[in-house]
């Protein structure tokens, strides 16, 4: 099955962006971290709670590893920051991010690891296909397992994903091209509208700072 059941549609973006999202037996998605002390301490013992014992977090504008070391220094955090502003992402980044997701997941099948960004949309989703193509997913299973979970994630970069991991794996450029062309399909039948869903999540975010 290629298309995402109507009823994981989301109608309220905003609530779903610090849902913590099983994907798979031992890969979850989020958004990150409240900025505040108080909200961030309740979010992360939330993750420990259910089961978290590494972070791996995308975001090229900000680090927790300070305050994950500081609330709950048995957690694993791993930082590999990158850019969200719609171009390829590199292939050195995929390689040490998958890396360091996969490794968690097959050193130990007690390991829980969650993989976020700032909302949950594009980058930290994008690196949790790529990392599940590495772990033996088909392209299909592993884009409609993350929307399925997580119906706000766009997975923007993808298409970088895919590349990659051929790349990797020594694909020729004509096999490249059909993955491409395969995640492309999918995301034709499964279309998020991205920008409305960042929008409502902004519009939460100002709420917030207003509190």
């Amino acid at each position: 099955m290629n298309k995402v059941k109507d009823s994981v549609m989301v109608s309220d973006p905003a609530s779903w962006w610090r849902r913590l999202c099983r994907v798979t037996d031992q890969l979850h998605l989020c958004g990150d971290l409240p900025q505040s002390f108080w909200g961030a301490r309740r979010n992360l013992k939330g993750w420990v709670d259910d089961g978290i014992t590494h972070i791996v977090d995308v975001r090229g504008e900000y680090s927790d590893e300070d305050l994950v070391k500081k609330l709950q220094p048995q957690v694993v955090y791993a930082f590999h920051g990158t850019h969200d502003n719609g171009g390829p992402q590199k292939n050195s980044w995929f390689n040490e991010a998958v890396d360091s997701v996969v490794a968690a997941i097959r050193a130990d099948p007690r390991n829980q690891v969650v993989v976020h960004c700032h909302m949950g949309v594009n980058r930290a989703p994008s690196l949790a296909f790529a990392a599940m193509l590495e772990l033996g997913f088909n392209i299909t299973d592993a884009l409609t397992a993350i929307r399925s979970s997580r119906p706000i994630a766009r997975i923007l970069y993808a298409d970088s994903a895919v590349r990659w991991y051929g790349n990797r794996h020594g694909w020729s450029e004509q096999k490249i091209a059909e993955a491409c062309r395969e995640a492309k399909n999918w995301h034709k039948q499964n279309p998020v509208d991205a920008g409305w869903v960042i929008s409502r999540i902004r519009k939460e975010e100002r709420v917030n700072a207003c509190k």
